[in-house]
């Protein structure tokens, strides 16, 4: 049987694949490997927010400069994980992985020698292309490994329980290295961090199989489109707290990104190859998911920005006071990661990603409504949406993946981070934006008067309330979602590698 024109021929089998890995345990090269990559993405920004009134005072900072130190990680992230998720589905998720081990190394090591506010932004700026390399290919690995959904949900659990612990004792961990070394130790971390990935990432993971790679060219001009209007989207919330609602800047961001989303879609429904396949999209697994995962990335961040202002600025305690207020949910998310497999054994995996993203929504309703009249509440609050992210976190984007063909797992995982970090910014941008506009004065002074008390919980409860509202909505709608796919079995695993 003949070629088709313009097909490569498919290489010549070398032999039978290895069998999957029936246990963890059989698979712990690759699962020390790919824990490694999510350690760095949890520990990195944590133990940099530690350090910089350290690198402010040392490089000389403005505010301005020291908000872009973290933003000019975030937007790089943010912006270029669908185009190098794409990339790495057509060139080797191994490969593409590998790479960007080197780089987040070498970008780590560059730190040593920065002596400018302007150099570390470009060497952050570097990292967080290192880490759209890494960090979507970490679930898309560990996802390949097995061919079992349990083993699937176990490996992706401790993935991310390793990293959350580097998010929790990030801050106590950097505090303690400032004291006797500099700054620059907190990054250059990163250093064996890498190499470990990389050890374990060639040892335990084979390399991609030329039949499982997406061959379609990139899509030049949707991936330009797709990247403008995601880095567009994550640097207006910033405007929006920076400059407030009542400038031009961050307005003109926010209809930059929409008309940005807008021609991406459009380009993505007239390309012959596009970058992203909407009828893949628009699977019910794999929309469910990615609902799922923006309203729960849109829930916590609000409630993570609205708390801190609460507990610092409205009750007056201490940064360590307030450190030690968001322990309960600092132990639910690590402690947690024991029950997630047994819960999701017991209720399967669609309905566990529906009670999840509810225990989130609810969690943020709790704390909008109540969260004024007391720590109680506050706590309540933390718990029941740290309860909920331990295992939507996992099960949707699990979700995602079972929905999506094989050669199309890094770009979807790159996905489920995007929707998480683009409406994580917008949860930020609208808890910012009513914050202006009904408070008066300084945000950040002290002493506030009985009136500005009255304004800000005011505030809390809109913006809170309005962001309950736009969760529970994707909630509601993934849940239908997710039910036409148990009714109609239409993207189930196994799913034919269109595209290929």
């Amino acid at each position: 049987m003949s070629t088709p024109p313009g097909i490569a021929p498919a290489p010549a089998a070398a032999g039978p694949a290895p069998a999957p890995p029936r246990t963890l345990r059989a698979a712990w090269p690759a699962l020390a490997g790919l824990s490694a990559v999510f350690l760095f993405e949890m520990l990195d920004n944590s133990v940099l927010n530690v350090a910089l009134p350290t690198i402010g005072r040392e490089l000389h900072a403005s505010t301005v400069g020291l908000q872009w130190v973290t933003n000019a990680y975030a937007v790089t992230f943010g912006g270029l994980m669908l185009v190098l998720g794409a990339t790495a589905d057509r060139f080797g998720r191994r490969r593409i992985m590998l790479i960007g081990l080197v780089l987040l190394g070498a970008a780590s090591l560059a730190t040593a020698f920065v002596s400018t506010a302007e150099q570390l932004i470009a060497v952050r700026a570097m990292t967080g292309v290192a880490a759209a390399m890494t960090t979507p290919g970490s679930m898309a690995l560990a996802f390949r490994l097995f061919d079992e959904d349990g083993l699937r949900v176990r490996a992706a659990t401790l993935i991310s329980t390793v990293g959350l612990v580097g998010l929790a004792i990030g801050p106590t961990v950097g505090g303690f290295v400032l004291a006797i070394a500099p700054w620059q130790v907190l990054l250059l971390v990163n250093v064996p961090i890498a190499v470990l990935a990389v050890v374990g990432v060639r040892a335990g993971i084979a390399a991609d199989e030329a039949a499982d790679l997406q061959r379609d060219p990139v899509d030049v001009l949707g991936a330009a489109l797709g990247t403008a209007a995601i880095v567009l989207a994550l640097v207006a919330p910033t405007l929006f707290v920076t400059e407030g609602a009542g400038s031009w800047q961050p307005w003109t961001a926010t209809v930059a990104a929409t008309a940005g989303a807008v021609l991406f879609l459009l380009r993505q429904r007239s390309a012959r190859h596009p970058l992203l396949d909407l009828e893949l999209v628009a699977r019910p697994l794999v929309s469910s998911g990615l609902a799922y995962k923006a309203a729960a990335g849109l829930a916590t961040a609000g409630l993570g920005y609205l708390v801190t202002l609460q507990l610092q600025l409205d009750w007056g305690w201490t940064p360590a006071a307030a450190a030690l207020g968001v322990l309960p949910q600092v132990v639910v998310l690590v402690a947690g990661g024991a029950f997630v497999n047994p819960f999701v054994r017991r209720v399967g995996l669609d309905r566990a990603a529906r009670l999840s993203a509810t225990a989130v929504v609810t969690g943020l309703a709790v704390y909008s409504l109540l969260g004024r009249f007391g720590y109680l509440w506050v706590a309540s609050a933390l718990v029941l949406v740290a309860a909920g992210m331990r295992v939507v976190g996992v099960v949707a984007g699990v979700n995602v993946l079972r929905g999506l063909p094989k050669n199309r797992t890094t770009i979807g995982a790159a996905l489920t981070d995007t929707a998480a970090e683009v409406t994580s910014g917008v949860g930020i941008a609208v808890c910012g934006t009513v914050l202006a506009a009904l408070f008066t004065g300084g945000v950040a002074a002290s002493g506030w008067s009985p009136r500005q008390t009255a304004q800000f919980q005011q505030a809390v409860t809109i913006a809170g309330l309005l962001l309950t509202v736009a969760a529970a909505a994707l909630v509601g709608w993934a849940a239908l979602r997710a039910r036409n796919a148990a009714d109609g079995g239409a993207d189930g695993p196994g799913t034919a590698t269109t595209g290929a």
